[in-house]
């Protein structure tokens, strides 16, 4: 979580922006008036528009109330890897009727995360991961819908569940933090990779190879709110607003205008969410 650190000042805007994935609920948004406030400051600095994705069924519940309660909200609905212990037939049923929402532009985010099996009571093994992550998959087939993906630790199999089950049309994989070789095979295979507050790290180098070789048509940026938050505030508590941090170091990464790639990455957005 967040350390106890003062909030990043607002930066100087750059529009348009999407926040490709982000939590409001976790960023201490309850209600109408508290989403609005968020995104209120977000769109101050030009992220006019957000998704609000759920890692757990409370989590679903709040993403597709707050995309009905502030037109500038989207969600992502699913149940997160570590967490794939809980998909009975009841919880399976409300993913699939949450995410069956208009206002739903992806299920998500699903996946593996190997880093915490075995070290966090409570946490999904790797087989039990492994079966949500092909539920997810299906779902996202038969809602005609992007699957965003949650990868830690788990590049190959990752890949090779997508290959056996035959991924959906748009695969997204939040806040990418693979390396150049992963990047490429992603990219190869058509899926979106987005990229968070981590590629402004200055230790990140395998991340800032990979981020270079990623097409405008093929890239987002996201925060993960309130989590990665970008550089020089690195463990403060992230929000949407910040979003023009983590643009501007990728910018400098890939030797771009700030405002070009703000252009092209809301494109993208604007394809893969079929937003309007």
């Amino acid at each position: 979580m967040p350390r106890d650190l003062p909030a990043p000042d607002l930066p100087e805007p750059l529009a348009p922006l999407v926040d490709a994935h982000t939590h409001l609920d976790a960023c201490g948004a309850t209600d109408a008036a508290s989403v609005a406030a968020i995104v209120d400051r977000a769109e101050s600095v030009g992220v006019g528009r957000v998704v609000t994705v759920a890692d757990d069924l409370d989590a679903a519940r709040f993403a597709v109330d707050a995309a009905h309660w502030d037109p500038r909200v989207w969600a992502a609905t699913a149940i997160h890897p570590t967490r794939a212990n809980v998909l009975d037939d009841a919880t399976k049923a409300e993913i699939e009727r949450l995410s069956a929402d208009p206002r739903v532009v992806a299920v998500g985010e699903t996946g593996l995360d190997y880093c915490w099996p075995g070290k966090l009571d409570g946490c999904a093994t790797v087989d039990e991961q492994v079966e949500g992550f092909r539920w997810h998959i299906d779902l996202a087939k038969r809602l005609r819908k992007p699957l965003m993906i949650h990868n830690r630790e788990a590049d190959h199999d990752l890949l090779a569940v997508l290959l056996d089950e035959g991924a959906p049309e748009t695969v997204i994989f939040h806040c990418f933090s693979s390396d150049a070789t992963m990047a490429i095979a992603c990219v190869e295979a058509g899926y979106v990779l987005s990229l968070s507050g981590t590629v402004s790290f200055r230790n990140a180098r395998e991340l800032h190879e990979a981020a270079t070789l990623i097409p405008a048509d093929q890239l987002l940026v996201e925060t993960d709110a309130p989590f990665l938050t970008p550089h020089p505030f690195r463990g403060a508590p992230n929000e949407p607003y910040c979003l023009p941090y983590t643009v501007r170091a990728l910018a400098q990464l890939r030797g771009v205008d700030p405002a070009e790639l703000a252009a092209a990455v809301t494109a993208t957005a604007e394809r893969v969410y079929r937003l309007r």
